[in-house]
């Protein structure tokens, strides 16, 4: 019969004193948390001789390990236990699970283990142990297979609340593990019950479990990466009191011991507390989900953390805490790389000299950080897209591989496959840094492009089966080289087998980091006939320039918005494709009225027009009615096209039939519902059009009268 002791360890500063062993381990991965899948047993019987067991280093969320010691037998309860204790007889030895180690890190989490055991009770004082002992459900979310599990378990807690934040209020409570076999209440641990202090709907709290939950898998990734510091994310459930009346439920966790420190927030703020390892935790996050999701609101006692917040690109799940691409915006305005970023291979967000400026404070007292950096941590890859498209599953074929990072892929059948790490010698490493070294703060015109997507008008192009749903293609005629700033054809018309293999790197890579010029060389790339559309970075950079309108992050009030910033996210959203901005810069280039930036002019020049055109034509071509509608009038009337375009029917008879048959809401979910510009209008200008003929249109009455009709 399986026997074994309750996981939850007695936190405080015995957890402390065994997380310096662990950063002291090399390729090892102790927790002393619960894992995603549930709880860890790591105390044992006094009776029992620690120095006669067989420590052994393992995973927490290695489910495959954990069912193969503990058999089909105790399978259910296994999923449940993240360290198990196995006794096959009742004379027989118990064993910790805790993975390969030497017989120098036996001895020193054997150590570890007896010093912890010593400690007393910091909450002896409190007499928690003769309140009235309550039966209550417990409800536990397994990240990893997405399920909850009830059971029942005996508390003792407080009445009177003994600490509170913003919105919920704290009380003691002691623990009795289900796997002791008598009631001793001395050897209960120590946790903390919250409660919200205004009502709110009961899925609240399970909402928050599972946020919390998530964030745990992405710190267990992050930690995959051998960062200087890892990091733990403390384990959740939920405890519905079905004594009481209204069966309240409370949020559980471990109670830490320590000093807590908030290191940063939901909305933007960063403690001036000199560290790394959360900041760069949280820009870690970012890139790795490939812009999907963003971990912060970072707060707890050295690197074990709790109350995560998540934002994700879509702003669904997670609660009223998830700000979207919002949030995203506030955490990259204040955040300033540090060495820990750099030495993952993370990119700096593009942000203006003003904004930079402000950031050099952070800047400054990072470096007095005492991080010691490692050779041996892994640059950051982002999932493709196949693998972004399902996150959870991706992090969970991480876990229980238990492969490097960097270095597995998930292909579409499941299956991972296990590379190398990917170091700072590699190519693709060179390929991700460039975008660093070689910034270009100039826009991309829609000429630059089309050079570019000319080098592939032959058609013969290699298609790349990288398994996603993103197309990426290899020319092999020609290909795009990169000089300094310029965008250059190869002039011989077939490209050195260099250039393509830097193409073919560059295309399999697809790492999405957070600067523009590798997004924008990224979705030049992509098998699409428009290149708007569907950029988390460009939206982020679209709600910073509203930010900036706002004056959100003006010092004082009297002091006058950032409108140079915001004309610059704005130009970063355009370059991603974001049809609002596009839209927007296409406007102010012509002195039209513009529903963001409403004060912002652009000063006269010669080439305004002509910008204003290239913006104006890539919104047409991502379905804006209304910029369909402009280039049609254009292009008829010759007025409003600039210096380098002239009057051409047949593009203003293309456009006029275009903007007619568009029904469909475009990239931002819009219509023109036609007031202004009613089909039969639009109709009965295509067909003089048609009439006449001239300026490249063969005139075509049969034609223009059945448009009339």
């Amino acid at each position: 019969m399986e026997k074994a002791k309750d996981t939850e360890p007695q936190v405080s500063q015995k957890l402390k004193d065994i997380c310096q062993f662990w950063n002291t381990l090399p390729n090892t991965q102790p927790h002393m948390e619960s894992s995603p899948s549930g709880e860890a047993p790591v105390e044992e019987d006094e009776d029992i001789d620690d120095s006669s067991m067989d420590l052994i280093l393992l995973p927490l969320t290695d489910e495959n390990c954990k069912s193969e010691m503990i058999g089909k037998d105790n399978e259910d309860s296994a999923a449940s236990i993240g360290v198990n204790k196995i006794e096959s007889t009742q004379t027989a030895k118990p064993r910790f699970f805790l993975g390969k180690c030497t017989s120098q890190q036996k001895l020193q989490w054997t150590a570890a283990i007896n010093k912890a055991k010593k400690m007393e009770d910091p909450w002896s004082d409190f007499s928690l142990n003769g309140l009235e002992t309550e039966v209550v459900k417990r409800h536990r979310y397994s990240a990893l297979r997405k399920k909850w599990t009830t059971d029942e378990v005996k508390v003792k807690m407080e009445d009177n609340v003994f600490n509170q934040g913003a919105m919920r209020e704290c009380f003691r409570l002691k623990k009795l593990s289900n796997f002791y076999h008598h009631d001793n209440w001395q050897r209960a641990h120590n946790y903390v019950a919250k409660s919200y202090i205004h009502p709110v709907e009961r899925g609240v709290y399970f909402q928050d479990v599972k946020l919390q939950n998530d964030a745990k898998l992405w710190g267990e990734e992050y930690n995959r990466h051998c960062p200087p510091k890892k990091i733990d994310i403390m384990q959740m459930c939920v405890l519905e009191f079905v004594d009481r009346k209204g069966s309240p439920l409370f949020h559980l966790e471990h109670f830490i011991e320590g000093e807590y420190v908030k290191y940063n927030s939901n909305s933007g703020f960063v403690s001036e507390a000199v560290r790394c390892t959360p900041q760069a935790f949280s820009h870690f996050t970012f890139e790795r989900s490939g812009h999907q999701l963003i971990v912060v609101d970072i707060q707890g006692v050295g690197d074990l953390w709790t109350d995560p917040q998540i934002h994700s690109a879509d702003g669904t799940d997670y609660g009223d805490g998830n700000l979207g691409t919002k949030g995203m915006a506030l955490f990259f305005h204040s955040h300033a790389c540090n060495r820990i970023c750099e030495r993952l291979g993370l990119t700096s967000f593009d942000l203006d000299s003003n904004e930079q400026r402000d950031q050099r404070k952070f800047v400054e007292m990072q470096k007095h950080s005492a991080t010691c950096l490692r050779d041996t941590t892994e640059i950051c890859m982002s999932p493709t897209a196949f693998e972004a498209s399902n996150l959870h599953r991706f992090l969970r074929q991480r876990t229980c591989s238990g492969g490097s990072m960097g270095s597995m892929t998930m292909s579409p059948g499941g299956d991972e496959g296990l590379g190398s790490p990917m170091s700072q010698d590699s190519d693709c490493f060179f390929l991700r840094q460039r975008c660093v070294s070689e910034p270009s703060t100039e826009y991309m015109s829609p000429a630059s492009r089309q050079r570019f997507q000319s080098g592939d008008s032959d058609g013969s192009r290699h298609r790349l089966q990288s398994g996603d749903s993103d197309s990426y293609y290899l020319p092999t005629s020609r290909s795009r080289t990169v000089s300094g700033d310029s965008d250059t054809d190869s002039g011989s018309g077939t490209s050195t087998r260099e250039e393509e293999r830097i193409q073919y790197l560059m295309a399999m890579m697809k790492s999405r980091p957070a600067c523009v010029e590798h997004e924008v060389e990224l979705r030049e790339m992509r098998d699409s006939e428009t290149k708007t559309g569907g950029s988390i970075l460009g939206q982020i950079h679209l709600d910073l320039a509203k930010y900036h309108e706002l004056g959100r992050f003006k010092v004082a009030e009297q002091d006058e918005c950032d409108m140079g910033a915001a004309v610059l996210h704005l130009k970063q959203a355009a370059r991603c494709g974001v049809l609002e901005a596009i839209l927007t810069l296409a406007k102010m280039y012509f002195g039209l009225p513009t529903d963001i930036l409403v004060n912002v002019r652009v000063e006269d020049g010669p080439d305004n027009v002509d910008q204003g055109v290239d913006f104006m034509l890539q919104a047409a071509e991502a379905g804006d009615r209304s910029a369909m509608i402009y280039m049609a009038k254009a292009f008829q009337s010759g007025n409003g096209l600039g210096r380098i375009r002239s009057t051409d029917w047949k593009e203003a008879a293309y456009w006029y039939d275009l903007a007619i048959k568009t029904e469909d809401p475009d990239e931002n979910g819009d219509f023109d519902a036609t007031m202004d510009h009613p089909v039969y209008q639009l109709q009965a200008a295509q067909a003089e059009v048609w009439r006449s003929g001239g300026y490249g249109l063969e005139k075509d009455q049969s034609y223009a009268g059945q448009l009339v009709k």
